[in-house]
């Protein structure tokens, strides 16, 4: 795969300083976050920010989850879904009402309960379970039968690793979200993983695939064997503490079977339907910048005074894509 020539360069450098025994680098993800430029981060538009307002805990200190959906090619129908329900403003007044240890947390209000669920609103598309990955068009370029070159849309940074959840492909970063691709003579296929954070849609059995108004938050350790099985959607990026670390649900599949700890959903809004003085602006790390092919290498092989023995690498949501909030602009 091609690198940038700036990516190419920076993980030259990196490489040549690794190896010199006399002054082992310091370099840590956290310095190269601190020192990447203005022109590395992206923007993330708050229309596409969802913000959960739960009740307050019992000391009463306000707690707020943000979500960031995912962009265009993944999981569209469903995040489109999502949009609507948003806009109706369906989560409020709904619970955080199942908490499984090392699994997620999940809300919405028992959308399987057809005889007391809250309706539905009109217009939420039945989403087929094709679109748990989306198609992925490459290039490739051989000259005596090497590759030389390839040119996919979406465009993605890969790591170079085995990973045990994809069969003839990789993992890598597109569009700063963590994902898995085939490259495949029957088709090319990319698709949203899994990771600490990640927001997913509940489902009942297959051919169910949800309508998004069940969601949930991963809290433990990267179920990465549901990708590919069900929707993911989106990422918690700020507030996950708040999902985290509520007691756990006793009850069948981990649901409450004390209603007294449902979390109320107070409201769930765009970031832009915010007043601007409460409006969320955040950016992330380009997973193509320089910086975040830095990054990657150095998650794969620390080499700072903590670190003794370099791993040699790194399974994807072991390299978070850096999100901040920021000012205003």
């Amino acid at each position: 795969m091609r690198l940038l020539p700036a990516l190419a360069l920076a993980l030259a450098l990196f490489a040549t300083t690794a190896s010199a025994q006399e002054s082992p680098p310091q370099v840590t993800p956290s310095s190269i976050v601190a020192a990447a430029p203005a022109a590395d981060w992206r923007a993330i538009d708050p229309a596409d920010l969802l913000v959960m307002t739960l009740a307050p805990d019992s000391s009463g200190k306000p707690r707020q989850v943000v979500i960031q959906l995912l962009p265009s090619p993944f999981s569209q129908g469903w995040v489109g879904n999502i949009r609507t329900l948003a806009g109706q403003h369906w989560w409020d007044g709904t619970t955080v009402y199942r908490v499984v240890d090392n699994w997620v947390s999940q809300w919405g209000d028992g959308e399987d309960d057809k005889a007391d669920a809250k309706p539905l609103p009109d217009g939420l598309r039945v989403v087929p379970e094709s679109e748990y990955t989306a198609p992925m068009k490459c290039e490739v370029y051989k000259y005596e039968g090497k590759v030389l070159d390839e040119r996919c849309e979406p465009a993605f940074n890969a790591i170079d690793a085995i990973d045990p959840y994809v069969m003839q492909g990789q993992t890598g970063f597109s569009a700063g979200w963590p994902v898995a691709f085939q490259l495949t003579p029957e088709g090319n296929r990319i698709w949203p993983t899994h990771c600490y954070g990640t927001v997913g849609v509940a489902r009942d059995l297959s051919p169910d695939t949800g309508t998004g108004a069940e969601l949930y938050a991963v809290i433990g350790h990267a179920p990465r064997a549901l990708d590919r099985n069900i929707a993911v959607v989106g990422r918690v990026i700020e507030g996950i503490e708040h999902l985290s670390t509520l007691p756990r649900g006793k009850g069948e599949a981990g649901v409450y079977d004390d209603p007294a700890l449902k979390v109320p959903i107070v409201s769930v809004r765009f970031g832009n339907e915010l007043p601007e003085a409460e409006r969320p602006h955040f950016e992330y790390l380009a997973g193509e910048s320089a910086s975040f092919g830095l990054l990657m290498k150095v998650r794969a092989n620390r080499r700072d005074e903590f670190y003794k023995v370099p791993a040699g690498g790194v399974d994807v949501c072991n390299v978070p894509v850096p999100v901040r909030r920021v000012a205003a602009r």
